[in-house]
């Protein structure tokens, strides 16, 4: 696996990779990786394309009061970690190769980012969105991965590179999860031993409101509420929407039941599809 650095070795790399009409695939992440972030890896590599992942900490998507600073960086182990998937390249910039000294623009996706996680992290997305449009131009590649765990996420880039005509697919991966079923994320380092104990009260809640939302029995978003409220979490939103634009969910189109909520320090996602 090549490392790089700065974005001319990028661009030589890449050109490099393109040699004999081979597709690039972009795994963008902000490293501390797990199964999930493999999965991502995987799938782009079988479809034949060389894989770029990028490794940067993003600074622009995280609050004053959030958690830079200690966000994992277990860089070497990363590496290795990409390199046993067989990824092709890892493109490894520092903030000043992303935000250079000056740097004045903004990228804001309005609508599918203003809810839900948009509301709870204001700022979030807009960083999400600069960088990511960032990293498009500078691997420029055919096609990006990214988790369906973080859905909204998803939604946004789906929307700006329609609106932006970027050029290349979007593919979400479904979410990996712990054998009790509680999402990957690199912020689960967080949980202490009883709190990891208790945040399988999340994607439980979510299942059994999913269940309930597709019987057409009332209350399940409150249910799902009550029950996280007892597991001690302190809930941001339990929400149904309409998959595509994260609005009001519409008749006979795909939903999406999506939580946030925090145990302790620790704030966790998810998420499921729920049938029209």
């Amino acid at each position: 696996m090549q490392i790089v650095h700065h974005l001319p070795d990028l661009r030589r790399a890449v050109a490099d990779l393109r040699g004999g009409g081979a597709r690039v695939a972009l795994v963008p992440t902000m490293g501390a990786l797990h199964a999930g972030h493999m999965a991502l890896v995987d799938a782009a590599r079988a479809t034949g394309a060389k894989v770029v992942a990028s490794l940067f900490v993003n600074p622009k998507q995280f609050g004053p009061s959030e958690d830079l600073s200690r966000y994992p960086r277990p860089v070497e182990a990363d590496k290795a970690l990409l390199s046993a998937h067989g990824c092709d390249l890892l493109w490894m910039p520092g903030v000043d190769d992303v935000y250079p000294l000056g740097f004045a623009t903004n990228v804001s996706v309005s609508g599918v980012s203003d809810g839900l996680d948009g509301a709870a992290r204001p700022g979030h997305f807009d960083g999400v969105a600069t960088v990511v449009a960032k990293l498009f131009n500078q691997v420029r590649p055919d096609a990006a991965y990214f988790g369906e765990k973080d859905f909204q996420q998803l939604a946004v880039i789906r929307r700006m590179v329609m609106d932006l005509d970027f050029g290349l697919e979007i593919v979400g991966v479904p979410t990996v999860r712990e054998a009790d079923g509680l999402a990957l994320s690199s912020r689960n380092v967080y949980l202490s031993a009883d709190e990891r104990a208790r945040a399988v009260a999340l994607p439980r809640a979510l299942a059994e409101a999913k269940r309930a939302i597709e019987a057409g029995e009332p209350g399940a978003i409150h249910a799902a509420m009550t029950s996280l409220a007892a597991a001690g979490f302190v809930t941001d939103y339990v929400s149904l929407v309409d998959a595509t634009t994260l609005g009001e969910p519409q008749f006979g189109k795909s939903r999406r039941l999506l939580a946030a909520a925090r145990l302790g320090t620790t704030r966790l996602i998810d998420n499921l599809d729920v049938a029209p």
